[in-house]
């Protein structure tokens, strides 16, 4: 086990200073532009793939790194370049992250390089879990998944929502249930291929925040894909599926379903954007405080300034601890007693929130304006409440997790 170290190491900070100056001279200068345009900057995203940041091999060295902290050091940074455009890039990420806690070696080694394609042909890919009425309650999943044993194929029919790539992507990671009656337990994952027939991309959906990111409802209508797309493959699941079964009938303990695997294993990256993107407002904030001139002096000179300020560092900083934490236990195996991926990803979402609000107040009347990019990072800073968890569901996996009670 790696011993725990709150330092970056020197090969990390050369990788953190290289996606850095990406982040500075490739994404800032376009994330205005790729806000108000509301599209997916396919031209950046190639920038990323050209030089690297962009592709399996990247992504697969920060997720192995032995510390833990290679990816939320990447998607830190990232997203401290700008969180519509760094979502874009890591977008593809989550469905990834899907086969890699779900899928055989095999499936790993076919699927995945397919998501990102190559610098002259980039493709991205998207993991569908969200559904009308199934998001935080995921218990409510309504797609189903049905096998038809004389062809060996599943057969999906549903609609996702949220999805990021959702339609765009050439390889969707489906959620459905195959067994109503389990609930949560009774879900699956499933790989649908490129130009699977039945796959459509539903409404596109205009948001307050992360514009440059494309979100969408997915539609699937027969959508038939091999037995072999089953992420774990059939007799996994069947075994699976008969202990869930005995265990409901017994009231025994909670099964970890194909979603939730997911969405551990993110969490604390999640948190690291919200790092991300909390410390480029507090930076920003800094940085005008010291210009900015009322009364004949700085306004940083001021206590309700100054102290504001060092209430986001403070902030920012432990946020960052937190979520370093749950990414080096991640790596190590260690198991979250205390729910530490959701602490990470509640402290760190919520503190983003506060900071880019905080910005906007200490820039004033320009904070409000989209001549400074405080504006953008506030509209930003939203989602990271809401998605993959919102931080009332974090609140309840924390407090189930150190009561052994099922709070509701």
């Amino acid at each position: 086990m790696a011993e725990f170290i709150m330092e970056l190491n020197d090969e990390q900070k050369e990788v953190r200073d290289w996606i850095h100056g990406f982040a500075a001279e490739v994404m800032r200068p376009a994330a205005a532009e790729w806000d108000e345009r509301e599209e997916t900057p396919w031209p950046v995203i190639q920038e990323a793939a050209k030089i690297g940041i962009y592709s399996l091999d990247f992504y697969a060295q920060q997720y192995f790194d032995p510390t833990g902290l290679g990816i939320p050091m990447a998607m830190e940074e990232l997203f401290w370049g700008d969180a519509g455009i760094a979502l874009s890039i890591v977008g593809t990420g989550l469905a990834a992250v899907g086969v890699l806690a779900n899928g055989t070696e095999e499936q790993i080694g076919t699927w995945i390089p397919q998501m990102y394609g190559t610098p002259d042909d980039v493709k991205v890919a998207a993991f569908c879990s969200s559904e009308p009425d199934a998001g935080s309650d995921v218990a409510s999943l309504r797609t189903r998944a049905v096998y038809d044993e004389a062809k060996d194929e599943w057969v999906l029919d549903g609609t996702k929502t949220w999805a990021t790539n959702g339609g765009i992507a050439g390889v969707h990671v489906v959620v459905a249930s195959v067994d109503p009656e389990l609930g949560s337990k009774g879900h699956a994952s499933f790989i649908v291929p490129p130009n699977t027939p039945g796959l459509s991309q539903g409404q596109k959906f205009q948001k307050h925040g992360i514009r440059a990111s494309h979100t969408a409802e997915v539609v699937l209508e027969d959508v038939r894909v091999p037995g072999s797309c089953l992420l774990g493959g059939k007799e996994k699941l069947d075994e699976r599926l008969a202990r869930a079964r005995e265990r409901a009938k017994s009231g025994g303990e909670r099964v970890k379903n194909a979603a939730m695997a997911t969405f551990e294993a993110s969490r604390p990256a999640v948190g690291a954007m919200a790092v991300g993107t909390a410390r480029a407002a507090y930076e920003e904030a800094l940085e005008y405080a010291r210009t900015r001139e009322q009364f004949g002096r700085p306004i940083i000179d001021n206590q309700g300034v100054a102290f504001q300020l060092a209430d986001m560092r403070t902030s920012i900083d432990a946020a960052r601890l937190l979520v370093w934490r749950a990414s080096w236990m991640a790596v190590n195996g260690k198991p979250f007693t205390a729910a530490e991926g959701s602490q990470s990803k509640l402290f760190a979402s919520e503190t983003a929130k506060k900071v880019t609000a905080q910005a906007i107040q200490i820039l004033g009347g320009n904070g409000f304006t989209r001549e400074y990019p405080v504006e953008r990072m506030h509209r930003d800073a939203a989602i990271y409440t809401i998605f993959e968890g919102t931080s009332e569901i974090q609140r309840l996996v924390i407090a189930r997790t150190l009561s052994g009670m099922p709070i509701r």
